[in-house]
């Protein structure tokens, strides 16, 4: 049977017979089993179902997603509650505080490439495996496995490998876990065991992975799929991560793909543990200013009342405290990250700690692989129109006229998001739909972004759609010039007569213009005027709010921008 639901008297220590500390925070608790029940349904749930997953009360359940809707985390849509990309944040601070996907992934990225096949980082997490970087192959059969994801390290290439380094408390905790569920049902991001096998075959398997340095995966997590792993190793010889090229049967059987490819992993393994050895020592970030923390949730417990949980807030705040030179902080340190008393964050560390998001060491804490729980196997999968759809939703209900998001394909833009409003007379488009660049306000927007060679060859035998259509490549260059200068594009009646539209860029993390988002209307629902002085603002900051999302799922993950 799968494990009873959780109650807010046991909610996933670290320990999993740990008994709360006497410090530890109620609200955060549940607050963080809520997220990871929200996380478990693939980012979105009803609260109904966040009631029965978690036995917490439904108003209690009430609360923590208007909290973390506050927050920015979730978004309330209707009766759902979905976790949000801002979410991310929480998993960033690890993935940043730990550096090796930093560090190691152009290597991943470059060994997938030159295989054709995925490749994987993974480190241990307690008896399980988690992934903190995927270069995945697009293909018909693809893997589904996401950054975040837990496997059990039985199931895995990896596992043996990480094993290996098990301390006996380790292996007790192991053989416990088995025992309780046999048919792996805590861990769903794998379909559950059919046919559960006996301990002795996973302690052979670590021997071997010992003797051998690899470790091979034939078909254990599912039929067809084949894995084969090497360990990369830090500077004192312990195990950092585990890299891993998966493929399936009909490309491989599990000898092919130790005997054709694991040259070129271990080649790979030894440039990544190079480059361990040579990168600079982590230095201390600067301490930033208090984020003014308590201000603001203080204002937001004066606007919401009891709806919003002060405590949740601060306690998941924490997390961010750490990040890339911030890897390991003393309470102080945490304390002035956040601008909290030390006595409420040492609070939230102690409860973080008993649920396993943070380990003490001493005087100093780190956050654990755990943190990762927390919403990003499903958002680290999320792609633009995703991330457009709901800022879109809100800029046509604002503004009562349809808003897209398309992207540049060749010499022509394509709809990859689009909400329409309801009238007699609209725009119909779906997404899909590609149009002319030239003569769209989101192609000059994105033609504006690119450089003369690359825009050349694209502004050759336009012709005229209607009796405004700017096809003279010399006043189409000086216009798109303008556009860049500008900022955003306005065609009227150029792709249609009497269709006017106006457009802004959005940009990933480097600056790249990857996408434009605009609003199209009749002419005679607003002047040219109107769209600049009362659509363009609006406009702009729905772009800044896609740009922002789009930032904190990018750091560590690939977003597809269609």
């Amino acid at each position: 049977m799968p494990p009873t639901h959780l109650t807010s008297t046991h909610l996933t220590p670290a320990k999993p017979d740990a008994v709360a500390p006497v410090e530890a925070v109620a609200p955060l608790m549940r607050g963080i089993t809520v997220l990871q029940r929200l996380t478990d349904a693939g980012g979105t749930s009803s609260l109904s179902a966040l009631e029965k997953a978690t036995g917490l009360a439904r108003s209690t359940v009430d609360r923590i997603a208007a909290t973390l809707a506050r927050m920015g985390y979730v978004r309330l849509d209707g009766r759902d509650a979905v976790l949000t990309p801002r979410l991310m944040e929480l998993g960033n601070a690890y993935l940043a505080a730990l550096r090796l996907p930093r560090l190691l992934d152009g290597r991943a990225d470059a060994l997938a490439d030159e295989l054709d096949e995925s490749v994987s980082l993974a480190v241990g997490d307690r008896d399980g495996i988690r992934f903190i970087h995927q270069a995945t192959r697009r293909r018909a059969m693809s893997l589904s496995f996401r950054i975040g994801d837990l496997l059990p390290a039985e199931r895995t290439a990896p596992g043996p490998l990480f094993a290996t380094q098990w301390t006996d408390e380790d292996w007790t905790r192991w053989r416990e876990r088995r025992a309780a569920d046999p048919e792996d049902h805590g861990f769903p991001a794998v379909p559950p065991r059919e046919h559960p096998t006996g301990d002795e075959e996973f302690e052979e398997r670590t021997r071997e992975a010992e003797a051998r340095g690899w470790a091979l995966d034939d078909q254990l997590i599912e039929p067809g799929l084949v894995a084969v792993s090497v360990p990369v190793r830090d500077r004192g010889g312990r195990i950092a991560c585990v890299v891993s090229v998966v493929s399936h049967t009909s490309r491989h059987t599990a000898d092919s793909l130790r005997d054709t490819l694991l040259p070129r992993l271990r080649a790979t393994v030894r440039a990544m543990e190079r480059d361990l050895r040579d990168a600079p020592a982590q230095q201390p970030a600067a301490p930033s200013a208090p984020a003014g923390l308590a201000t603001w949730t203080g204002a937001s417990k004066h606007e919401l009342g009891r709806e919003f949980i002060e405590s949740l807030a601060r306690g998941l705040t924490v997390i961010t405290a750490f990040g890339e030179g911030r890897a390991e902080l003393t309470l102080t340190e945490v304390a002035q990250a956040t601008g909290l008393a030390r006595a409420t964050a040492r609070r939230a560390l102690i409860t973080l700690e008993h649920l396993g998001q943070v380990a003490a060491h001493g005087r100093t804490f780190t956050l654990t692989p755990r943190v990762l729980a927390l919403g990003f196997p499903p958002l680290s999968r999320t792609t633009l129109p995703q991330i457009a759809a709901p800022h879109l939703a809100e800029l046509a209900d604002r503004l009562h006229d349809s808003a897209s998001l398309a992207v540049l394909a060749g010499d022509e833009i394509q709809y990859t998001a689009r909400v329409a409003t309801s009238r007699i007379m609209s725009v119909n488009i779906t997404v899909g739909t590609r149009f002319p660049a030239y003569a769209t306000s989101l192609g000059r927007v994105m033609l504006s972004d690119l450089t003369e060679a690359e825009r050349g060859p694209l502004l050759t035998g336009l012709h005229a759609l209607t009796p405004h259509t700017v096809t003279d490549p010399g006043a189409l260059t000086a216009t798109l010039d303008h556009v860049r200068e500008a900022g955003y594009a306005l065609v009227d009646g150029e792709l249609e007569e009497g269709l006017r539209s106006i457009a802004v860029p959005v940009r990933d993390r480097t600056g790249r213009v990857v996408a434009a988002v605009n609003v199209a209307m009749h002419s005679s629902r607003r002047t040219v005027e109107q769209c600049l002085g009362e659509v363009l603002p609006e406009l702009t900051t729905t772009a800044g709010r896609i740009e922002g999302d789009l930032r904190m799922a990018g750091r560590f993950a690939r977003v597809p921008v269609a």
